[in-house]
């Protein structure tokens, strides 16, 4: 049951994730050019200060350090 919800948790933060590479796309149009690394610190620092997630979804992603999710986007 806990392997299950591990997923369930996964697959909610890939969505997560997903959603706000699309936001600072829109706001950074070579986003997609830059190196991964620099894709996850720009994610972490966006969920830190500017990203309107609710409580439920902050609480998913704020335990995700850059290299989580660099795996997480498959980005690695």
């Amino acid at each position: 049951m806990e392997e299950k919800r591990q997923d369930l948790d996964s697959e909610k933060q890939k969505k997560l994730l997903e959603r706000l590479v699309s936001e600072l796309s829109r706001e950074h149009i070579d986003f997609y050019y830059r190196p991964t690394s620099d894709i996850a610190f720009a994610i972490e620092k966006h969920i830190k200060e500017t990203a309107s997630l609710n409580q439920e979804e902050r609480a998913l992603l704020d335990r995700l350090a850059p290299r989580d999710i660099q795996i997480l986007l498959s980005l690695h």
